[in-house]
């Protein structure tokens, strides 16, 4: 099963994906982030374009500022029934599972309905012949759910335990596929062991026969250039064919790897033998669709952007952690810029003023003008509170602090004005290994002069932004944060090199 590329790139992990007519509509886990849960849509599976974020409000989405990172929104399923899309999720950090619905999927989507009786994490929704609706949770556990309501009946009921010796059965999807209901799962843990199994049975409940040949997908213990495969979801096109999303991760420079752009989306077909799917080797994102290609952004992410901030809302894709307040970021109080006003008083602070969208490329270059007259802020590559390197800038001076662990530093700095500048980083992905400890890419921060020459100021190792390092659920977001007073930005451009 060979490694392609994703097709929905960067931090975009838990994918689930439902299909309406010809169009096909995706959501994933969100973690931290605000707006929570990014919705997409594609008409061939492999070409997606972000319509919105489904938990868009305050109101639905409450992140409390002590959330840690890696807490809040995990594991969405996105269903289409009796005319309405449903979403159901986990809020880690707010009061567990609830359920949104929408006639529209790129919103408005309803206020919460609370399911205080459904346990855990990772709920799917299914509904039987009669209209009942199953809610199945990790663990492998099942309730019997009113979803407009949030009622619950019965205890939950544990109905799989996955694959003897397998730890973590979790992400479970319930599907009525021809005589059978199926039940796919991950399990192995989303780290290198992660897989796909299945069982199917003659009802919602069971019981539950494991397929044969578990896991369906893993590729632990080998050496594909994508591992940590697993939580996947199932979708049938319009000509019948089926096909499978998932999550993987690209894990780059020596051992044991490092991957830093989180755990993306990853397509594979899927074919049925005697009763039981096949899954085939991964999709590359930057091949032709596997149904009909319709156009819209490429699979690998999107060629360039520049966003010069002429809209009085951000982009779907900017999120900030677990708040946006506009009286701290907004479009409107100097037209054509984004201004910021800091509240923490650096990215170290869980209520920092930060404004980002995902690194989507292993290589790629990230520019933004700023008017530091008025505070202090720049350019940051953030993983967390505690692994974060920036380019920040004051009226004195320009610097380049690296936040690691307990440890902050500032690596270099130049003096200023106070006039506008351009920051910028340049992220170059590992070619070459020097030995077995060659981190994965380097981040260098820098400025580009009057001249439009590009003068660096410090070069990291990237290791130390990856998953393997900090830990966590989630992946890079590169954007723009105030740290003291009022910061303008004028433009924000990334470009894949």
């Amino acid at each position: 099963m060979t490694g392609g590329h994703p097709v929905i790139p960067g931090f975009h992990p838990d994918p689930s994906v439902c299909r309406v007519g010809d169009d096909y509509y995706l959501a994933c886990s969100s973690f931290e982030y605000f707006p929570g849960v990014p919705l997409f849509h594609s008409r061939d599976l492999v070409h997606w374009t972000q319509i919105g974020n489904v938990l868009d409000r305050p109101g639905q989405l409450d992140l409390p500022v002590d959330s840690p990172s890696s807490g809040g929104i995990y594991a969405p399923t996105l269903r289409h029934h009796d005319g309405r899309f449903w979403l159901i999720v986990t809020n880690v950090s707010d009061g567990g599972n609830l359920l949104v619905t929408a006639t529209d999927p790129a919103g408005p989507w309803s206020d919460p309905v609370r399911l205080p009786g459904v346990p855990g994490i990772d709920p799917d929704l299914a509904w039987d012949d009669d209209g009942t609706c199953w809610c199945t949770v990790a663990g492998v556990s099942q309730i019997r759910i009113d979803p407009y309501t949030g009622e619950t009946f019965g205890e939950p009921r544990r109905i799989w335990s996955g694959t003897p010796g397998a730890k973590a059965p979790e992400a479970p999807h319930l599907y009525r596929i021809g005589d059978h209901w199926y039940l796919l799962i991950a399990e192995g843990g989303t780290e290198r062991g992660h897989g796909v199994s299945v069982a199917r049975g003659p009802a919602p409940t069971g019981p539950f026969e494991p397929c044969p040949a578990n896991p369906v997908l893993t590729h632990r213990s080998t050496d594909d250039p994508v591992q940590n495969t697993g939580h996947a979801d199932l979708v049938q096109a319009p000509d019948g064919t089926w096909w499978m999303v998932l999550l993987g991760v690209r894990p780059r420079g020596g051992s044991p790897g490092w991957h830093v752009l989180g755990r993306e989306t990853f397509l594979a077909p899927v074919t049925w033998e005697d009763g039981w799917p096949v899954v085939g080797a991964l999709v590359s994102g930057a091949q032709a669709s596997p149904v009909e290609h319709r156009g819209g952004p490429g699979g690998t992410g999107p060629a360039a952007y520049r966003d010069d901030f002429e809209d009085t809302e951000l982009a779907p894709a900017w999120i900030s952690p677990r708040s946006r307040p506009a009286a701290h970021v907004t479009t409107k109080e100097r037209p054509g810029h984004l201004t910021l006003l800091a509240a923490g008083a650096s990215l170290d602070e869980p209520d920092a003023v930060f404004a980002g969208r995902r690194q989507e490329h292993l290589s790629c270059r990230v520019r933004t003008s700023v008017d530091p007259a008025q505070g202090c802020g720049g350019l940051a590559v953030r993983l967390d509170e505690q692994h974060h390197y920036e380019i920040e800038a004051d009226a004195a001076e320009v610097r380049v602090v690296a936040r690691i662990g307990p440890a902050r530093t500032v690596l270099a700095s130049r003096p200023l004005n106070g006039e506008p500048l351009v920051l910028g980083v340049d992220i170059a992905e590992t070619r070459t290994l020097s030995d077995a400890r060659t981190g994965p890419d380097t981040l260098t921060f820098g400025v580009t002069e009057p001249d439009g020459t590009f003068t660096a100021l410090a070069a990291l190792d990237g290791r130390y932004l990856s998953t393997e390092v900090a830990g966590g659920f989630t992946g890079r977001v590169i954007g723009l944060y105030a740290a003291a007073g009022t910061v303008h930005f004028d433009w924000f451009a990334y470009e894949p090199v």
